[in-house]
């Protein structure tokens, strides 16, 4: 099923044994378009400390009851490795955290796009959801160093949308397939040509995210996009309506 991610904000996180926190962010890879970290705020038992829970463990999503379910119990989470506000998301952060909970290191897979990163280099903000994220977390090998390559949902949402000729909207949000937790597409608001209409786009269709100028560039044009089949954000997105659009733009696969 496909979720709108920044509506899981606030959800609450409910271990097998009592309530955890509460949703504040999800991290994600840039080259698998994978999440890879759900940020919980713990605050309630454990002032202003933030924790990164692996998104495979996540059993159940209640949008009545607003909570996310994950397969941990209240213990595991206060006796695993410190997780420090304003500080990189560390290789060895990621490699403690895994260890601990016995988590799978190669789960969010090689690339989405099947062989390498992104053309070009994603300029993150300086913290998101407490953590250190992309470049500003330092670019190098070591292991105390961030990882360039993961990206902050709430930076991202709200970035101006340019095709290859010319601006066409914003970003509104992100539909996250809740089985493999891979973002299938970003929902744009394309109010600068087409009020009140929005379209999907794959992240086949991202060229580039400059997050100085809060912009995100596309590899298609302006008239490839406003020619695309338009989405309402109140209809199911099916097997037809999703091989409709990804053959409008020649993208490989649909439905992942």
């Amino acid at each position: 099923m496909l979720l709108i991610v920044s509506a899981l904000k606030g959800y609450t996180v409910e271990a097998s044994d009592g309530r955890i926190g509460t949703v504040s962010d999800f991290l994600f890879d840039d080259r698998t378009w994978k999440m890879r970290w759900l940020v919980a705020d713990v605050g309630s038992w454990w002032t202003g400390r933030k924790v990164l829970i692996h998104p495979s463990v996540i059993t159940q999503t209640d949008y009545e009851q607003r909570t996310l379910t994950v397969n941990l119990t209240i213990k595991q989470v206060k006796d695993s490795p410190d997780t420090l506000e304003d500080q990189p998301v560390s290789r060895q952060i990621e490699h403690s955290l895994h260890s601990y909970y016995g988590w799978d290191p190669l789960w969010s897979g090689d690339s989405y796009f099947g062989g390498g990163a992104m053309a070009s280099p994603l300029l993150a903000p300086p913290f998101y959801g407490g953590f250190l994220v992309g470049e500003a977390a330092g670019v190098g090998a070591n292991a105390d160093e961030g990882d360039p390559n993961l990206r902050s949902i709430a930076a991202v949402i709200g970035c101006h949308i340019h095709a290859s000729d010319g601006e066409i909207g914003h970003l509104e949000n992100f539909l996250v397939d809740d089985a493999t937790w891979i973002i299938n597409y970003l929902i744009v608001d394309t109010k600068n040509w087409w009020p009140g209409k929005h379209v999907l786009l794959s992240p086949h269709a991202v060229k580039d995210i400059s997050y100085l100028e809060h912009k995100i560039r596309l590899n298609v044009a302006c008239d490839l996009v406003k020619a695309s089949p338009p989405w309402e954000p109140s209809a199911t997105i099916d097997r037809a309506y999703e091989q409709r659009l990804h053959t409008h733009y020649a993208w490989p696969g649909y439905g992942w």
